[in-house]
């Protein structure tokens, strides 16, 4: 049912449930997690599925009471309130006026979804059959070069949510690419990136895709400039309607660039960066893995939506890892959130969750710009499992900080070593294994002395084998890493980040943080450059403008 109005927020300290949890986590502070592991009814009373996708959270310091307080938590917190206010177009993106729109960009055409009282899809749909008409047109070589070669090479120049997402996406999607041109990505400002993929291809078989609502980010702009300057230099200026396409809403800008306007695709103000990878945004996911697998894509993002909304809050998935991360955040300390793919595809995977969690939740005030007093944004990291388990594992296991886990992985291998994989998925689950119930001190000295150890060197050495145990983790396991899939999973996470706003309070979908430093670059880079007064420059660039003088 669709709501009129935004709900209120109020302080936490008047949640019942949050007073509860505070005592709840007091009372459990003795309880081992290896001793709720072994209780026999732990896994099915801990483990969800939907469809093909399954998450076990039995590796958590949680009990039925806990998950009973959580989910009351969200009820106070008025969680369906919030959701509905989300699903029904209202400004939930308070400070700057807008509503968060991103679930109409993978909606089916029989759907509805408005922005307060204009209807939205009437426009996504239509940009949606321009941007998949146009990917196939490309991947198929029907849109060709000025010289009417088919482009095998496509450069994507964006930065954040224009690039993070896409990277990610066509990197876990490598085997639906195999038919199709090339795709590059180029997001950094300093020209490394430009230089390396302009010295890999040829301007007549080249496509540049520029990636920025504004048209006028530094990054983007900077880069789109020196591929602009790159082609005039093999082609006539004629060129640059063949090669180029934008997806922008700065006409203006885009005319003056040379971008041909039926090259020209729309994005909405009610897209954040890091939600957009749905919308036009996608086209060079969509060249790369093809309109139809992109389809797909969008296809398990939607079905996400309907179990989000449409399901009780102890059998929904984004709701259930969001209360367990408030829970390990808020009540037992742990502030630092690993996310581990066993699955060498998705190795861009934790960084696009860096983006989505840190940038929509790094928050210091809430709603009503009234400072917090409380954690609000847990430190995402992460990198595929097998070669962690070789460098920052040790850390997670023996380090004094503590960390929480997501541990993904397919069941089907996404290559031919099938074999190899096994291996993969051998490893995932001793490690959670190994995580939650570690080895005392005790058993590792009685493991030394039945290898043969002298009781003085395995008193000795007993302390540094010891593993606390404890460690909190999830495991989300499917079936296989497929468009629909990944859809879904990335879907999951970015209403696992809405959940735990409503319950902190604060707005997800504005990101101010972002915008200081790229003011303050703006006035830094003139003062270099001798476009304004060079004294308000930090001490250190004397010694560059020093070596640069010399060189």
């Amino acid at each position: 049912m669709a709501l009129s109005r935004i709900p209120e927020i109020s302080p936490l300290s008047q949640s019942a449930a949050w007073l509860g949890l505070q005592q709840h986590a007091k009372e459990i502070a003795s309880l081992q997690l290896a001793e709720l592991l072994d209780r026999p009814e732990r896994y099915d009373q801990c483990a969800r599925t939907v469809g093909d996708v399954v998450l076990d959270f039995s590796r958590n310091l949680v009990t039925s009471e806990t998950l009973g307080l959580l989910i009351r938590l969200a009820e106070e917190r008025d969680l369906s309130g919030w959701r509905e206010a989300l699903f029904s177009g209202l400004a939930v993106n308070n400070t700057e006026e807008r509503p968060a729109l991103h679930m109409a960009l993978r909606a089916g055409e029989d759907e509805e979804f408005s922005a307060g009282d204009v209807d939205v899809m009437s426009p996504v749909l239509t940009e949606r059959r321009k941007m998949l008409r146009l990917a196939g047109d490309i991947r198929f070589g029907t849109f060709r070069g000025y010289r009417n070669d088919k482009f095998t090479d496509i450069v994507n120049i964006g930065i954040g949510g224009s690039d993070l997402g896409l990277v990610m996406a066509t990197e876990a999607l490598q085997p639906y690419a195999a038919d199709g041109p090339r795709v590059h990505f180029v997001s950094s400002v300093d020209g490394t990136q430009l230089a390396d993929v302009l010295d890999r291809v040829r301007p007549e078989t080249t496509l540049f895709v520029i990636c920025s609502k504004s048209f006028t980010t530094l990054e983007t702009r900077v880069n789109a400039e020196a591929a602009r300057r790159w082609v005039l230099e093999h082609a006539p200026e004629t060129a640059l309607q063949r090669h180029f396409i934008a997806i922008s809403v700065n006409d203006p800008a885009m005319d003056d660039f040379g971008i041909a306007p039926d090259h020209r695709l729309r994005i909405w103000d009610w897209v954040g960066g890091r939600y957009s990878l749905w919308s036009a945004i996608g086209l060079s996911i969509a060249i790369a893995i093809g309109p139809a697998a992109f389809n797909d894509m969008l296809r398990g993002a939607a079905a996400l939506d309907r179990h989000f909304r449409e399901s009780a809050f102890i059998d929904n998935l984004p709701v259930l890892l969001a209360m367990l991360g408030v829970w390990n955040q808020n009540f037992l300390g742990i502030t630092n959130h690993v996310v581990l793919p066993y699955d060498g595809r998705l190795h861009r995977f934790p960084a696009f969750l860096q983006q989505l969690d840190m940038e929509s939740l790094g928050k210091h005030v809430d709603r009503n710009g009234d400072r917090v007093n409380l954690q609000t944004g847990a430190v995402v990291w992460g990198e595929p499992g097998s070669n962690s388990q070789h460098s920052f594992f040790q850390l997670l296991h023996q380090g004094t900080s503590r960390s929480s886990m997501d541990f993904l992985a397919p069941v089907e291998a996404s290559s031919r070593f099938h074999a190899q994989h096994v291996h993969g998925l051998a490893n995932m689950l001793a490690q959670a294994e190994a995580f939650a119930r570690g080895v005392s001190a005790e058993t590792a000295r009685e493991a030394l002395l039945e290898s043969g150890a002298t009781l003085e060197g395995a008193d000795s050495l007993a302390p540094h084998k010891e593993h606390i145990g404890g460690r909190a983790s999830n495991i989300l396991l499917f079936r296989r890493l497929d468009p629909y899939t990944l859809g879904f999973l990335v879907a999951l996470y970015e209403h696992k980040v809405f959940v735990q706003s409503v319950i902190w309070g604060i707005n997800p979908f504005d990101q101010w943080g972002v915008e200081l430093g790229k003011t303050m670059a703006a006035r830094v880079h003139a003062a270099m450059t001798g476009a304004a007064d060079a004294d308000g420059l930090p001490p250190i660039a004397r010694q560059i403008s020093s070596w640069q003088a010399k060189d």
